[in-house]
């Protein structure tokens, strides 16, 4: 997953490592050099806010449960865990996904067993990243039916509880598929001409349904495309 340097000018994005520390955590550091002393700030503070705030997700942002349930602390019966351990396990489910509307999926269960992402009958283009992800345990001869949306988007977005009726609940939604990015800038000094440059190096940790290159490059896009109004003006 980390190719070779790639050229923009006399600038050199190199991919100097690349891991996955499991199926829901992707890391990546990046080099790029050589930088004019000031560009690698520049470039790091951009590069940094978009990734942490432009970046498209998808995820849960509705669960419908039978009728009878009437809040999320509710006990369902056969069901080990209560309404709101299931709506937090349905949280932590990472979708990939590019639909860009409101798509509908449901878990229909006969138990005893347990439940898992896999188990997730999501709509075509969109699956789990990791299948194992555990949802509940059924511990009797039931049915386990839950109705679920799945909504794309930037950032987090709360849950609104006045959209909440019987038996239906709104998840909070973690759409950003970043966990996390650093970034450290390095002078040096070129010999040959004896003037100083920096390198920028940025670590980012993605949840899985993106790669860090992926991240970076959709990132760059966003900026290129946010910038390019200018270069007319």
């Amino acid at each position: 997953m980390c190719a070779t340097s790639l050229a923009a000018g006399s600038t050199y994005w190199r991919c100097t490592e690349f891991k996955v520390d499991s199926g829901r955590l992707f890391y990546s550091r990046f080099m790029v050099s050589p930088l004019e002393v000031g560009q690698a700030n520049t470039l790091g503070v951009a590069l940094r806010r978009t990734l942490l705030g432009e970046l498209e997700g998808a995820c849960f942002i509705f669960a419908v449960f039978p009728a009878e349930i009437t809040h999320e602390y509710t006990a369902v019966a056969g069901v080990r865990e209560s309404v709101h351990d299931i709506l937090m396990n349905l949280k932590e489910i990472v979708l990939r996904g590019h639909s860009s509307v409101v798509r509908e999926a449901y878990i229909s269960i006969a138990g005893p067993g347990e439940v898992t992402a896999r188990d997730v009958v999501l709509p075509p283009f969109v699956r789990a990243v990791d299948p194992t992800q555990y949802i509940a345990t059924v511990t009797g001869k039931m049915n386990l039916n839950i109705e679920l949306k799945i909504g794309k988007g930037r950032g987090y977005r709360g849950r609104n509880m006045v959209e909440s009726q019987k038996g239906e609940f709104p998840l909070d939604a973690i759409f950003t598929p970043i966990r996390n990015v650093n970034y450290s800038i390095h002078c040096y000094e070129n010999h040959s001409r004896g003037i100083m440059k920096e390198m920028l190096l940025l670590e980012i940790w993605t949840n899985g349904s993106i790669t860090p290159r992926e991240a970076v490059s959709e990132a760059s896009r966003s900026l290129i495309n946010l910038f390019s109004s200018f270069a007319y003006a």
